[in-house]
């Protein structure tokens, strides 16, 4: 409704997890690389924790599009309160396998045979759980540190990277025998004042702005509205380009930004 205005070629703060749009805070770069890092070296288990709307599902997506060229095979579970059978069929199904079974044993073999597939080919196996911290099923998450076991003398056939917010620490820590497979880990972290400037300036000009139009008071104004979390970032930017347009203002003040909260 406010790209015509503002001469934008997309909306700027959608809060869908479009890796084009990611910024690369030195937190998020730094979580980025560490994960790279884990899949590529086969490192077994990785862990990307941070609170709700902070990236971590973009970081996740950035994650996948630099694994390209073929040499991965990629299963995300994005809904994974499911219980240890239903969450091995959901791996399977994601690894591009349509067997299905209600015996976990049987069902392990299968992904097994999928893992050590992977590796004659040439590709190492990726599985994403998202949101993990839904996992209510304490077997299910017993299960996920089985798959962990496949692996020869010298590497994992698998990496498996659980994120969700904080309490998946305090899960895993409630669970010893998984949390010390963990080699890799990263919180995700909140943005400061100059990011939440930063971000914002990138996301307009990644949508064909290449000039401020966000006032230096209301980008204040907006990082302690938002606490510096990216999604509310976008709640509150998206809300105040439609008010400006159809105030038909040049520049977005403070006071604007006072009336979309």
């Amino acid at each position: 409704m406010y790209t015509e205005y503002w001469r934008l070629s997309r909306k700027p703060f959608e809060n869908s997890p479009d890796p084009s749009y990611l910024y690369h805070s030195t937190d998020h770069r730094d979580a980025l690389n560490k994960l790279l890092y884990a899949v590529r070296e086969r490192k077994g288990c990785a862990l990307l924790t941070g609170e709700y709307g902070c990236g971590k599902t973009t970081v996740i997506r950035a994650l996948v599009r630099n694994l390209g060229g073929g040499k991965f095979d990629i299963a995300v579970v994005n809904n994974p309160r499911l219980t240890d059978v239903e969450l091995l069929n959901e791996v399977l199904y994601q690894l591009g396998d349509d067997r299905q079974s209600e015996k976990r044993l049987e069902l392990s073999r299968i992904i097994g045979d999928v893992l050590y597939r992977n590796t004659n080919d040439g590709k190492h196996t990726l599985l994403i759980v998202d949101e993990a911290q839904l996992i209510r099923d304490e077997g299910a998450l017993e299960e996920l540190r089985l798959l962990s076991n496949y692996q020869l003398e010298d590497r994992f056939l698998l990496t498996l990277l659980l994120a969700g917010q904080p309490e998946l620490s305090e899960r895993l820590r409630a669970m010893p025998q998984l949390d010390q497979r963990v080699a890799v880990r990263h919180h995700l972290k909140s943005f400061q004042l100059e990011d939440t400037a930063n971000y914002i300036f990138h996301r307009l000009r990644l949508s064909g702005l290449d000039r401020p139009i966000f006032a230096d008071e209301a980008v204040k104004l907006i990082f302690r509205a938002s606490d510096g979390i990216p999604r509310k970032i976008n709640n509150v930017c998206d809300l105040a380009l439609l008010a400006g347009a159809n105030k038909k203002v040049e520049v977005i003040d403070v006071d604007l930004v006072k009336s979309v909260l």
